[in-house]
C-alpha cells in the first residue's frame, strides 16, 4: 500500500472559535475610532481670538439690568381723624327774635313811658329807618293803683308804637317763661316783627323808693341791696331773685343781639340824684349786667332822667312835635297825666320841660363817683 493521503477538513469547533475571534477583533477597531474622534473633539484647541483694529474702538456692551419690577407703594393707612370737640350750642332762649337784614336797639326800661321821654327821638329813629327795636319795662309802673291803671299804661305803649312805627293795628300777646325762671309777657304788632314790647311787670318803687302798700313796700332797689331776698310781680306769681333778675336781663341781650342798648343813668353818676330811684336801679342792673359784654357794652347808651330839666333843651322844632304828639298819644290811656294837645302836653309840670331834652351818655360820660 502507498504512503500519499488527502486533507482532512478542520474539525468544526476550531472554524467557530476562529469567526468570534474576528468579530472582537472588528468591534476593538470600532471602539478605538470613536474613542479617538471624541479625545479630538476634547482637546482641540480653542480659536485664536481676531485683534480690533487699532483704528476702531469697541465699547463694551453695558450689560442690560434685568428689569426690576417697580416697587408697589404701600399703602399706608391713615390714621383716623380726630374730630373736633363738640361744642354745645348756647341754649335758644324762648324769648330770641333775630333781626334779619338791620341793626336792633335793644331799651330797658324802668316804668312804661320812659322810653318816650327821655329817649326820642332816638328810638322813633331807628323805627323809621327800618332797625328793629325790642323794648323792655321792668316794673309795671303800677304807682300801687292796681291791674286796670297797669293795663291803661300797657295799651298806651302800644298805641305810641303805632304812631312810631307809622301804622294801626292789632299786637299779639306771648306769655313767655324764660330760661332764667321768670315770666314775660310779649307784644308784637301784627305783621311787623321789626317791634316787640316786652313787661316784666315788677312792683313799682314809687319816687321815694319806699314802695306802696298794695305790693307790700316790695322795689327793685331792696331787691338790689340784699333787703329783701326776691321780688313777686305786682299781680302776684312766682318770686325772682337779684341773681334770676340779671340772668334775666343777660338773656334778653342774648335772644335779641343787639348793636344798641338804651336805658336809665346808674348810681354813682354825676347825672343820677334827683332821679327816680327805679331808673338808677334799672340803669345800675343793666351796667352790672351788660357793660363788660363786648358784644353789647359799647353799645350802651344811659339816657339822663329827671335832672336833664336842668340841663339846656336840645329838642325842637318838628323833631319835638313828633315825640310830643306821641307822647299825647300815650296819656290818652295815663289817667294821672293825660293832655289833650301839643300845648297842653308841654305845658304839664315837668312832663313838659323833659319833652324838650334828650341826653344820651357813654360809659366815658357818666362821671362816676
Amino acid at each position: 500500500m502507498s504512503r500519499e493521503t488527502t486533507p482532512s477538513r478542520p474539525p468544526r469547533r476550531r472554524r467557530g472559535s476562529a469567526g468570534l475571534i474576528a468579530a472582537i477583533a472588528v468591534a476593538a477597531i470600532v471602539v478605538a475610532a470613536v474613542a479617538g474622534v471624541f479625545a479630538f473633539a476634547l482637546l482641540r484647541p480653542e480659536p485664536t481670538p481676531v485683534a480690533a483694529s487699532p483704528t476702531a474702538t469697541v465699547s463694551a456692551p453695558t450689560p442690560t439690568p434685568a428689569p426690576t419690577a417697580s416697587p408697589t407703594p404701600t399703602a399706608i393707612p391713615e390714621a383716623p381723624a380726630t374730630p373736633a370737640p363738640t361744642v354745645p350750642a348756647p341754649p335758644v332762649s324762648p324769648a330770641t327774635q333775630i333781626c334779619e337784614g338791620a341793626p336792633t336797639t335793644l331799651s330797658i326800661w324802668a316804668h312804661p313811658d320812659d322810653d318816650i321821654i327821655f329817649a326820642n327821638p332816638t328810638i322813633s329813629s331807628a323805627i323809621a329807618a327800618g332797625e328793629c327795636v325790642r323794648t323792655v319795662f321792668v316794673t309795671a309802673g303800677d304807682a300801687g293803683k292796681g291791674g286796670r291803671y297797669v293795663s291803661g299804661r300797657e295799651l298806651g305803649i302800644l298805641r305810641a308804637y303805632n304812631a312810631m312805627r307809622g301804622a294801626d293795628g292789632l299786637w299779639d300777646a306771648t306769655d313767655l317763661t324764660l330760661d332764667s325762671g321768670l315770666h314775660v309777657r310779649r307784644l308784637t304788632p301784627q305783621g311787623d316783627p321789626r317791634v316787640s314790647v316786652l313787661f316784666l311787670r315788677l312792683p313799682d318803687g314809687n319816687i321815694t323808693g319806699a314802695g306802696f302798700d298794695a305790693t307790700g313796700h316790695a322795689t327793685l332797689s331792696k331787691l338790689y341791696d340784699g333787703v329783701i331776698p326776691a321780688i313777686s310781680p305786682f299781680d302776684g306769681g312766682a318770686g325772682v331773685s337779684r341773681d334770676q333778675l340779671v340772668a334775666s336781663l343777660r338773656e334778653l341781650a342774648g335772644a335779641f343781639a343787639p348793636t344798641h342798648l338804651l336805658t336809665h343813668i346808674p348810681r354813682g353818676s354825676a347825672f343820677a340824684p334827683g332821679d327816680h330811684p327805679d331808673h338808677s336801679l334799672v340803669g345800675t342792673l343793666v351796667r352790672d349786667t351788660l357793660s363788660s359784654d363786648p358784644a353789647v357794652g359799647p353799645g350802651i347808651r344811659y339816657f339822663v332822667g329827671y335832672p336833664s330839666a336842668d340841663l339846656p333843651r336840645n329838642v325842637d322844632g318838628a323833631t319835638l312835635d313828633t315825640k310830643v304828639d306821641t307822647y299825647r298819644i300815650y296819656t290818652q290811656q295815663d289817667e294821672v297825666i293825660r293832655c289833650a294837645d301839643r300845648n297842653a302836653c308841654l305845658g304839664t309840670r315837668k312832663f313838659g320841660e323833659w319833652l324838650r331834652r334828650s341826653y344820651p351818655k357813654a360809659e366815658a360820660e357818666l362821671q362816676m363817683g
